[in-house]
């Protein structure tokens, strides 16, 4: 029988999940104390340093606009070469060609398996977070999201789509990688960036991860998802991007270069002249109130619940949004769903392990 995110929720919010910390000269078992919300930091490092039987847990999140691992961020752009490429060192070896990784840009798709994009960004994220690590040549298992809405109809197929190989052989920097991707777990997009937090949301809150091409809502009681209150709508930073980029047009005929833009959705700013500058603020504003009407379709009520925004378009929101302080958290970990598949992952495991 699958187990579901709420069902380990239960379990975690609910119940006793002992981790205990032990080494062996091939396995490692973690600890975290004495319940999941009681870990405590370099417990988190060592989960995401640790092997389990041998085998790496690693999360890749392959965003809209950049794939993320624990310690690594890039562009999710992607330039297959016939050539090794002369100027950029950023590329991959693989399959007899060439991939230049982080150049070029990815169109919105919903179903990030219709192309092999996707799969060759995967595998240049396992590379990038290996070269953190040290390591070149490892056992891992893949623990990786999708939206939330999107989960339970595309957990299988994407789940083959990225193991489609056991044995994947690939040169990164001109350095050789043997990586054997024994296992993949797909989870939801933003709520297992705050699973190792559950304790922490007392009441009701409204999770809201921002990304590039999609916002996924959560309405979370006591730590405890409520699915039928959970959402994935196409409202992410590059509608924000698309309208900045044809307001500007519009206005003055010139095309805003694409770096002027991300570097104003990143900050809030950019080093342009005023005009310029004041018709992307109204862009940006005009946004975030579009974002937080659609949070108000959803019963979202500042009174009565507390606001938990992540994701690449929270500094939009913190920026440009109104809202009360006092009641709104911000998370700018653009790392945070990646380090939580890791987390997510391994629980799970663990008590699959168990029964």
């Amino acid at each position: 029988m699958r187990q579901s995110f709420t069902d380990f929720t239960n379990r975690q919010v609910g119940g006793s999940c002992a981790i205990a910390h032990s080494r062996r000269t091939d396995n490692v078992i973690l600890t975290a104390g004495t319940n999941a919300g009681e870990r405590e930091d370099f417990i988190m490092r060592e989960i995401r340093e640790y092997n389990m039987n041998g085998t790496i847990i690693l999360g890749v999140d392959n965003g809209y606009g950049n794939v993320k691992t624990a310690h690594r961020v890039f562009p999710t752009g992607i330039i297959k070469c016939d050539s090794e490429p002369v100027l950029s060192k950023e590329y991959i070896e693989y399959d007899g060609s060439y991939y230049i990784i982080g150049e070029g840009h990815k169109g919105f798709v919903a179903d990030k398996q219709e192309d092999d994009d996707t799969y060759i960004l995967t595998l240049a994220a396992i590379a990038k977070e290996l070269e953190a690590r040290g390591l070149t040549e490892t056992r891992i298992h893949l623990a990786v999201g999708l939206p939330l809405k999107w989960v339970q109809a595309q957990r299988e197929s994407f789940k083959k789509y990225l193991t489609r190989e056991r044995y994947v052989s690939l040169k990164y920097k001109k350095v050789d990688y043997l990586i054997e991707i024994v296992d993949c777990t797909v989870m939801p997009q933003g709520y297992a960036a705050v699973a190792e937090n559950l304790k922490d949301f007392k009441g009701m809150n409204l999770l809201v991860d921002v990304g590039n091409g999609t916002m996924n809502v959560m309405y979370l009681n006591n730590g405890r998802p409520i699915e039928s209150k959970s959402w994935t709508e196409k409202l992410g930073v590059n509608q924000c991007f698309i309208r900045i980029q044809n307001r500007i047009m519009d206005r003055t005929g010139t095309k805003l270069p694409d770096e002027i833009i991300n570097d104003f959705l990143r900050y809030g700013d950019a080093d342009v002249s005023e005009a310029y500058l004041s018709a992307m603020k109204q862009v940006a504003e005009q946004y975030v109130q579009g974002l937080f009407q659609k949070l108000r379709d959803y019963e979202y009520n500042e009174d009565l619940m507390n606001l938990y925004v992540m994701g690449g378009g929270a500094k939009m929101v913190e920026i440009f949004g109104k809202y009360n302080p006092d009641r709104t958290t911000y998370n700018h970990d653009i790392c945070a769903n990646a380090k939580g598949y890791e987390y997510f992952c391994y629980m799970m495991l663990r008590q699959k392990n168990r029964k």
